[in-house]
């Protein structure tokens, strides 16, 4: 028998082929994991681009909606100038009759030996200045303008009494209150 003795270097091959193997697991990890980030990043980017369609979309949404209830701002405007002027409307309607009634109870309520020389109106209050024949007269157009539907507390703000043309005569400036039947006999209709 013989002896065999291997004086190859083994050991170095060995060597060789376990570096090979490495490079080769190595170019094979990095190769996937390449593949895993690209992946990744691919999959991310299309999430990214998704959730921007997305909002674009809600943004647009969002845009439609302010000039939705930007309109409806306007018409809530244009709603409320419309009642305001319905409410005039309504309240000059209801006004009407009253300057007629006004009137009428100026001549009515007038006695002989009183003259009107102005009326003016602010609001419910009315200014008349006149002139009467004595102070009998005055405070007798004062009680009938209290006894009226129509004119509520009369109050004497000035009377003078002053010759003119040789007669006495009293000047006078009263305030009355314009009032409505409806309004005082709550709702028992116009007299």
């Amino acid at each position: 028998m013989s002896t065999r003795i291997n004086l190859l270097p083994w050991r170095d091959e060995l060597k060789k082929q376990r570096q090979t193997e490495f490079y080769v697991i190595l170019a094979i990890a990095a190769a996937i994991g390449l593949a895993v980030w690209f992946g990744g990043r691919s999959y991310l980017n299309a999430e990214i681009q998704h959730q921007q369609q997305r909002n674009n979309i809600l943004q647009q949404e969002i845009r439609q909606l302010d000039r939705q209830i930007s309109r409806i701002q306007d018409l809530e405007r244009t709603r409320e100038q419309l009642i305001a002027r319905m409410d005039v409307i309504q309240e000059l309607q209801e006004g009407r009759p009253q300057v007629v009634h006004l009137f009428e109870q100026l001549v009515t309520t007038l006695p002989d030996g009183v003259f009107l020389e102005s009326v003016r109106q602010r609001s419910g209050n009315i200014t008349i200045t006149g002139v009467g024949q004595s102070n009998a007269r005055v405070s007798s157009y004062m009680e009938r303008l209290d006894a009226s539907d129509w004119l509520t507390d009369p109050n004497l703000d000035v009377i003078e009494v002053r010759d003119r043309e040789g007669v006495r005569v009293s000047n006078f400036t009263l305030q009355v209150r314009q009032t409505s039947p409806r309004a005082s006999d709550n709702g028992e209709g116009s007299r």
